[in-house]
């Protein structure tokens, strides 16, 4: 018997991925202009070679996979699976061509609707919501790397006129008091969630509060505009020789045009909304614009204890917490155990979701983590004190 809700899963998700790609030229799929960024081609052919290593040649009976060589082309970083290209060398992948990419998921996803349709063992149907969810994940870095390479063309083109992603208003204003306690943090359910999420165990916090609005555009123009970039007591030593060697004096895709702020969009080149929420800083220029409010960050379990009485999914909000194991926290065998835990290290903790999130791929207990320099992502910055 069919596992019906992962097979329509499956198929809704490969087709969702595809459909992100259709406004593209067929040159849009090739540059990869930084090492964390990788193009379009790689991500429709590695989300693929995922179902096809971690399922179809384990579990398919007489699969034969589309091309020996691809694991090396499209393997990310599982060590236990092989070898592999260089990750900032995806853009250098221009054989196999776009159509050939194509004709590659065509063939995996045959395969998986086989497996899903003939009674897949719960072993099966837990790893393809693995990957579902995996590719999920890819969709929103599909369209954050594709706006960088897009917001670096100095012609700023369009990639869809009826999207922006960074419009977003603010819904409440005001202050939101949490009382101290011994409070539950982690993953509570029996629905799909990632192993950094477990173990469920207790924090004591103080008592805080939050601001229920995010920083504005508006809200960081005033920092800019009072030098905030060059007051070094607001910086950390990290971030400040970071913006200096980058000479960083504002968010990612900013632009004064005529002595108004614009920024890139998938829209194009636009004036900045000074109501609309920040989007594209890094945790640094979070920091520092939070000690310049003469406030700070919230940790990770302050946000997460507050999340149920707060407006959030509008941007990765940057946390004060290091991206670090919970208590109990093992890392799982196989190939899938490289999926978080290795990459528990030198990496700050963003909570909540984003524009470009896919719908129910976060919820209050998910830990996004990334680097404390890169802006890249739709973050944006929630104030505590």
């Amino acid at each position: 018997m069919a596992h019906m809700p992962v097979a329509k899963e499956f198929e809704h998700t490969r087709q969702f991925t595809e459909s992100l790609c259709s406004p593209l030229s067929i040159e849009d799929y090739q540059p990869q202009l930084v090492d964390y960024a990788s193009p379009p081609k790689w991500h429709l052919a590695h989300t693929t070679w995922f179902f096809e290593e971690m399922i179809l040649k384990k579990f398919a009976a007489g699969y034969s996979e589309y091309d020996p060589e691809f694991g090396y082309l499209f393997n990310s970083y599982y060590n236990q699976v092989g070898e592999r290209i260089a990750r900032s060398a995806r853009g250098d992948i221009t054989k196999p061509d776009v159509d050939e990419v194509y004709l590659y998921r065509k063939h995996v996803d045959k395969h998986m609707n086989d497996v899903l349709e003939n009674a897949p063992t719960e072993e099966v149907i837990q790893l393809a919501i693995l990957g579902i969810n995996h590719e999920q994940q890819h969709q929103e870095l599909l369209l954050t790397d594709l706006k960088y390479t897009l917001g670096h063309n100095p012609l700023f083109p369009v990639y869809d006129k009826s999207v922006n992603l960074v419009n977003d208003l603010n819904s409440e204003q005001g202050l939101l008091n949490i009382d101290e306690g011994l409070y539950d943090i982690g993953y509570d359910g029996t629905g799909f969630h990632f192993d950094n999420e477990c173990e469920r165990h207790k924090v004591y916090l103080n008592a805080y509060s939050l601001e229920k609005n995010l920083v504005t555009n508006g809200d960081y123009i005033e920092f800019i505009e009072d030098n905030g970039y060059n007051k070094f007591e607001h910086w950390l030593d990290d971030g400040w020789h970071w913006m200096q060697q980058n000479n960083i004096q504002s968010p990612l895709y900013w632009h004064k045009v005529d002595g108004q702020w614009h920024h890139y969009t998938f829209s194009g080149l636009i004036p900045v909304a000074t109501d609309a929420i920040l989007a594209h800083v890094s945790y640094y220029e979070a920091f520092a614009f939070a000690s310049w409010k003469g406030k700070r960050l919230p940790t990770e379990f302050e946000w997460e204890v507050a999340s149920d009485q707060l407006p959030w999914g509008k941007r990765w909000e940057w946390t004060n917490s290091a991206y670090l194991p919970y208590p109990g926290f093992k890392i799982s065998k196989g190939a899938v155990g490289e999926y978080n835990g290795k990459f528990m290290i030198n990496q700050m903790v963003l909570r909540g979701a984003s524009t470009a999130t896919a719908k129910g791929q976060s919820r209050k207990s998910y830990r996004n983590f990334f680097h404390p320099h890169l802006q890249w992502q739709y973050s944006g910055i929630r104030l505590a004190q």
